[in-house]
């Protein structure tokens, strides 16, 4: 791609593989740093590093969830997110336009569902399995993007990645395990949160939020959900369990490396490196979230739930494979 190009979007946003962010190449990135047309080896390591952080993040919420109850506990994690990122953009001098209420309450309302659910799923069931149906997000969104947005038609390609990641889905759900360490209702909430997950991405690129910046996406995600989740804490019982020193950490973990650091750090990858290229890291999640399930709190992970994370790991690999034609924005 052209450097000449900078001062204006590059590539409409995609969010197939990745957290819900602003996938354009945006003039105030790219003007004060170089952009790379492939992925080195610093972003490969950055990349592998980031996909650790967020199977590690299943793992934090889950222990945290034995001292703090999940929707109370994710709420106090945007309420502190909102707080960082509002002086973060302060500091940077990023100005924050509250013009675009409706889109933005309705990305904010999807936050919310998403990560109540999440939470509530990984309170229920174990991290490896929520991993593999929370990461199948960019199943629902083909779909959703295939009916509703213009250019976002599923190919030859994409077709079988969704049909892989589909029969992985299903897999999961249907291979119970032994012992009671997942329920059906923890795995249906996981299913749940990948589907406000791809609400958030559909918002985000099919309302006048897409002209917003994406930090302002976050701020609105974060300052709606807070309220919401923090009212509707006192119906899912007592906020407070057997609270501890390491749960309140896990909450800073959140807060500060997970929702604002880890989206900054991602919007900096995402402006100076091929879009395409990031997502194609994806499917890294949900495998180091069954890995460190496993190794960390002693999960056990069996040849069913094994087989639905080789297929929706490879459909995510294959949906995310950018389009070959030069005339054509490349989409992740």
């Amino acid at each position: 791609m052209s450097r000449r190009g900078a001062g204006r979007p590059a590539f409409r946003k995609g969010a197939l593989g990745a957290p819900s962010l602003d996938f354009r190449e945006t003039g105030w990135c790219v003007a004060r740093m170089e952009r790379k047309d492939h992925i080195d080896g610093f972003a490969a390591v950055s990349l592998v590093a980031f996909a650790l952080v967020l199977g590690f993040n299943q793992v934090v919420i889950k222990v945290v969830n034995e001292g703090l109850q999940p929707v109370f506990f994710a709420g106090l994690r945007s309420a502190g997110a909102a707080v960082c990122l509002w002086l973060w953009m302060v500091f940077r001098g990023v100005p924050r336009d509250f013009s675009q209420a409706g889109p933005g309450l309705l990305i904010g309302l999807c936050f919310s569902v998403e990560f109540l659910m999440l939470f509530i799923a990984l309170d229920l069931t174990t991290v490896a399995r929520a991993s593999v149906l929370f990461y199948s997000m960019p199943v629902w969104l083909a779909l959703a993007a295939h009916a509703l947005l213009p250019g976002e038609r599923i190919g030859g390609m994409k077709a079988a990645g969704l049909a892989l990641a589909f029969a992985g889905v299903a897999w999961a759900i249907l291979d119970r395990p032994s012992g009671g360490q997942g329920s059906l209702a923890g795995d249906l909430c996981a299913l749940g949160g990948a589907l406000g997950w791809a609400g958030i991405a559909l918002t985000a690129r099919a309302t006048r939020l897409s002209a917003a910046r994406p930090e302002m996406q976050l701020l609105w995600q974060v300052l709606v959900s807070a309220p919401i989740l923090l009212i509707a804490a006192p119906f899912f019982g007592p906020l407070v369990r057997d609270l501890a020193p390491v749960h309140l950490a896990g909450l800073g973990f959140q807060v500060v490396v997970v929702v604002t650091a880890g989206f900054l750090f991602w919007m900096w990858l995402i402006s100076r490196y091929p879009a395409s290229g990031v997502a194609s890291f994806s499917f890294l999640s949900p495998v180091f979230g069954a890995g460190l399930g496993w190794l960390l709190l002693g999960e056990e992970i069996g040849a069913g739930l094994l087989g639905a994370l080789a297929l929706v790991a490879i459909g995510l690999v294959l949906i995310n494979r950018p389009r070959r034609d030069p005339q054509v924005p490349q989409k992740v």
